[in-house]
């Protein structure tokens, strides 16, 4: 097992292997994403039940982990036209000449994953780092521990360890990968393990990508069509049993329409999971009893309107809306991560754009409006990772729209090009010819400070 294999090793084997040039062979790459797609193709249904016993998820929930095959068969199509050296123009100064800029892998990469999309967000960004042809560690989550033992076996069934490796193990494994020195370092998790993350790499100088979170708000405008703006909020929140990390974190309601949309809501909720979503083959559980005990407490906070019933022994917590809600409520304090859904409202949407603009920005920002002037409005005056407007979550999967976040939700993004772009270096490269050479720059500079100023402009 290669966690029995200290990590330096790993990484110095990795370091020969790369250093050997295989990984920059473009067709060689195009091999490997091959051979990974089709391991996934083969082991899904071994993923699928892994997922299902960690999260307790339907199998169509199960399944979007696999829709990181869409990321493959993307990055298959398009490689050989994103490492071709892409021409630019230098300047008539710089005559005769030509500038390129070269796409160049980094090196080993180490990639950590979180567990509640333990497989997909471990494979979505593997797929950059080879495609962008570096060698790569991952580590998955010790949390999902049935994924991280499916991963653990496709991996190692298609891969040589000194060209991609995994290394699966608790928080002192972590911080022993974490200890060495990488090429970048992409983490997807909490915003407070991002930062230990961060910590750690700034010791070696090592970039990072932090695909971490934050509480996303969800604006609803009067002006909107009601029962599809429930069932995409319903949907988007309890999809995964709250535990994704775009889900809509709180409500800001236009207060006219607030007891509209809560009853549109319970009808969604019924609709989706019937009269007892516990028995409902529709709906996920919580991880652990630990996040289950994080959990619990917030549903003390205001007026539990829908859902509220808990069962400990099974993990789990009914789809939950809870109104009377205040900005300074505990629950308003971090990241939700869970099936509860606090909603607050207003009456002016200056104030709204204001009380969003007034806390860390979030990975995402929904807005249900038919009003074009307010869409562009909070286009303008926010900033989140993302924006989707009138729906949740489904803009994680456009291939073609980047993905991450910004400020406290993260740094760097991926997804398509952007996976690439992520693990490669872009090499300035100018090409002087001899045959022609200005002396406007050389000493002695008597006289030529004006034709300096009119070059410079």
């Amino acid at each position: 097992m290669l966690t029995q294999v200290p990590v330096t090793d790993i990484i110095r084997k990795q370091r020969d292997f790369f250093a050997t040039g295989k990984t920059k062979d473009v067709k060689w790459r195009i091999e490997q994403l091959k051979r990974l797609k089709q391991a996934v193709v083969d082991d899904q249904e071994a993923i699928i039940n892994a997922v299902k016993a960690d999260l307790g998820r339907p199998e169509f929930e199960a399944y979007f982990e696999i829709a990181a095959i869409t990321e493959i068969n993307y990055a298959i199509k398009h490689l050989k036209s994103w490492v071709k050296p892409k021409k630019v123009a230098v300047g008539l100064e710089q005559f005769p000449a030509s500038g390129k800029i070269y796409p160049e892998p980094l090196g080993v990469v180490l990639i950590i994953s979180p567990w509640n999309y333990p497989f997909q967000l471990l494979i979505s960004p593997l797929v950059g780092a080879i495609a962008a042809g570096n060698c790569a560690i991952l580590k998955p989550s010790e949390i999902s521990t049935h994924t991280s033992a499916a991963i653990a076996n496709l991996i190692h069934k298609t891969f040589d360890p000194a060209y991609i490796a995994l290394v699966e193990g608790d928080a002192d494994t972590s911080k022993a990968l974490l200890a060495e020195k990488f090429d970048h370092i992409f983490f997807t998790g909490g915003t407070a393990i991002g930062k230990i993350v961060m910590e750690a790499a700034a010791k070696h100088l090592t970039p990072v990508t932090l695909e971490l979170g934050g509480k996303s708000p969800c604006i609803v405008d009067a002006d909107t069509d009601l029962k599809d703006t429930a069932k995409r909020i319903t949907w988007g929140k309890y999809l995964n049993a709250g535990q994704t990390c775009i889900a809509p974190d709180y409500l800001l309601v236009d207060r006219r329409i607030k007891s509209d949309l809560l009853t549109e809501m319970q009808k969604c909720v019924q609709d989706f999971y019937g009269q007892e979503p516990e028995k409902s083959p529709d709906y996920a559980r919580i991880i652990s009893h630990r996040h289950f005990d994080r959990l619990v407490p917030l549903l003390k906070e205001g007026e539990i309107v829908i859902g509220g019933q808990t069962r400990p022994e099974d993990k789990y917590i009914a789809p939950t809306v809870i109104d009377g809600v205040s900005w300074d409520s505990p629950i308003m304090e971090e990241e939700i991560f869970g099936p509860i859904l606090p909603v607050l409202e207003y009456s002016n949407f200056n104030d709204a754009i204001a009380q969003i603009n007034a806390r860390p920005k979030p990975l995402a920002l929904y807005l249900f409006s038919k009003d074009k002037h307010k869409q562009q409005q909070v286009l303008q005056q926010t900033s989140s990772g993302g924006v989707c407007l009138n729906d949740t979550v489904m803009q994680v999967g456009v291939t073609t729209l980047p993905f991450g976040g910004v400020g406290d939700s993260g740094m760097g993004n991926y997804h398509g090009k952007a996976s690439f772009d992520t693990f490669s270096h872009f090499k300035s490269v100018l090409k002087k010819g001899f045959w022609f050479d200005l002396n406007w720059r050389y000493p002695p500079y008597n006289g030529k400070l004006s034709l300096f100023k009119r070059i410079i402009g």
